[in-house]
């Protein structure tokens, strides 16, 4: 049970006003005796029929709300006499409900979300002010989202309320204390989770996915895409992109079918399983190739990939992975492009685990792929095609693989998620390479430091660390113990299973202190592996 794993919406199903009504009933019956008890144990509000509830669920369950109506007379206009009188010049005011929030939940985190997407809808029909009866117990934290006491306290006994107002500038002052809270409960929940994907995410990724979704048709929504996707070039440096509903292996796959169109033969660099599977896109494609394979984990020396280039002029296009997941391997990029414009060879680039990570320079490469759910900290389910020319759509191709048909339509030629474009243009913004690289090298360090077999040096991604069991222990074993504490490494490919390999991935929103306990549970459970296998 997590804050931030909660969702926020406006209530529109018959199973949600059930929950809200039990919940009222929980609250102001069981807990602050406003109402008599009843064997139905559900309080329908007075105004029920005029009332936006505002919810949080964790799952299907309803855990928190805040009812909001802005037809006067407001409950207060009963309690205080003349309640314009306490109230702003110009106030145009709706009035808060019923707020409520389960046991477990209360926390200042979700008061504050509730209080958020209030304030929005509070806009969006333009009122400039929210009233409530704060609870007595609780004036200090409406206080610190803002709230501004007015009048006398109302009520008696454990049903003591102070009328209080909200603006949205009120709101927006105490936004710093809610981002540094946000911040902190973030890295609470997802300090656990070093996966390549899904992978942990800032407040303001989570934050942009929970907002109501729009037409993928309208004005607005272009906008969006049209600003990630500029926020997606300038970050690459790289002319076009196009962003896809879809995965990794669906990018790929596109720049696969526009490689066909390429004269010539191709060369793919292999060693490791991501080198391999562009191996398997291209041969499903039936593309002309050979390969230049070096076994696991061993560098490809882009000398001697310059001397076959140079004596095979039949090569054309050249397809290659970035970073090499399945070890942290990362090729010389830079290095490799030199080499295709010396031959004016096209080069494409699977970049699904570099982007965002390491700086990536796509301005020269024909074709590159990468996704929303790794190195740009966002929700998996967008694939990212760059490319540097034009691209017209063709009639041969597949109509979800033609990258034509998307350059024509600015990426949207089919439905899309307004809510996975919100989400990864904040994962976008945030991306810093420079943090990955200092952020591991303290990891690579104190795991050297602690005897962890590492593979590669520091010239790997820093967004991959690959450690290599020894052979007396057991990768699963000892990523299920860590799973077991609520740390999440990446232990359960096959390809990590059969070389008995642990990967962390410092990929999406980490932070020195929990790598620092990362590190320490993964040397508290390497230590009792060891006693256990003493004893087998």
């Amino acid at each position: 049970m997590g804050d931030l794993s909660l969702s926020y919406k406006i209530a529109n199903s018959t199973d949600e006003f059930e929950q809200i009504y039990q919940l009222n009933y929980e609250t102001f019956v069981d807990e602050i005796p406003q109402h008599s008890k009843n064997s139905e144990h559900r309080l329908i509000d007075r105004y029920d029929q005029e009332n936006t509830y505002v919810i949080a669920k964790d799952g299907k369950e309803v855990v928190g709300m805040i009812a909001i109506r802005g037809n006067r007379p407001f409950s207060l206009d009963g309690k205080i006499e003349d309640l314009d009188y306490y109230l702003p010049p110009h106030a145009k005011p709706c009035e808060i409900r019923l707020l409520a929030v389960k046991k477990e939940y209360r926390n200042s985190y979700v008061f504050f979300k509730l209080c958020d997407i209030l304030v929005s809808h509070c806009l969006n029909n333009e009122y400039n002010m929210a009233l409530i009866s704060g609870v007595e117990r609780q004036i200090k934290l409406y206080k610190r989202i803002g709230f501004v006491a007015f009048g006398e306290m109302t009520g008696a006994g454990d049903a003591k309320f102070q009328p209080m107002y909200l603006t949205r500038e009120q709101f927006e002052k105490s936004s710093k204390v809610f981002q540094r809270l946000m911040e902190r409960k973030a890295a609470a929940a997802h300090g656990g989770t070093f996966l390549p994907g899904p992978v942990s995410m800032a407040p303001d990724v989570l934050h942009a996915i929970s907002q109501p979704p729009i037409s993928h048709r309208s004005q607005r929504f272009k906008n969006e895409m049209l600003e990630v996707k500029n926020e997606l070039c300038r970050l690459v440096q790289a002319k076009y992109a196009e962003v896809i509903v879809g995965t990794g292996t669906l990018a790929n796959d596109i720049v696969a079918a526009q490689i066909q169109k390429l004269p010539g033969k191709g060369l793919i660099l292999v060693n490791g399983e991501f080198g391999c599977r562009l191996v398997d896109h291209a041969s499903r494609f039936k593309l002309d190739f050979s390969i230049w394979e070096k076994p696991w984990n061993t560098d490809i020396n882009m000398q001697e990939v310059d001397v076959y280039l140079q004596d095979h002029p039949e090569i054309q296009w050249l397809w290659t992975v970035h970073c090499e997941t399945s070890t942290g391997y990362l090729y010389d990029l830079t290095r490799i492009q030199e080499i295709c414009e010396k031959y004016g060879i096209e080069l494409c680039v699977d970049a699904c685990s570099s982007v965002g990570i390491v700086p990536v320079q796509l301005s020269n490469v024909y074709l590159a792929a990468t996704v929303s759910g790794k190195g740009l900290g966002s929700y998996p389910g967008l694939a990212i095609v760059f490319h540097r020319e034009p691209v017209l759509p063709d009639s041969s191709i597949p109509r979800y693989l033609d990258l034509g048909m998307y350059h024509c339509s600015e990426s949207i030629p089919f439905t899309h998620s307004s809510n996975l474009v919100n989400a990864l243009y904040e994962g976008v913004k945030q991306a810093n390479p420079e943090k990955v690289k200092r952020l591991a090298d303290f990891v690579r360090s104190q795991l050297i430091e602690a005897q962890f077999l590492v593979l590669g040096n520091e010239d790997y991604s820093p967004g991959i660390i690959t450690l290599k069991v020894p052979d007396r222990l057991s990768s699963r074993s000892i990523g299920d113990q860590l799973k077991e504490k609520g740390i999440f490494l990446s232990y359960e490919s096959d390809y990590l299973i059969k070389r008995n390999w642990v990967q962390i991935a410092l990929m999406g929103y980490h932070n020195e202190q929990t790598c620092k306990q990362m590190i320490q549970s993964l040397v508290k459970v390497k230590g009792i592996s060891k006693v256990r296998s003493a004893h087998l």
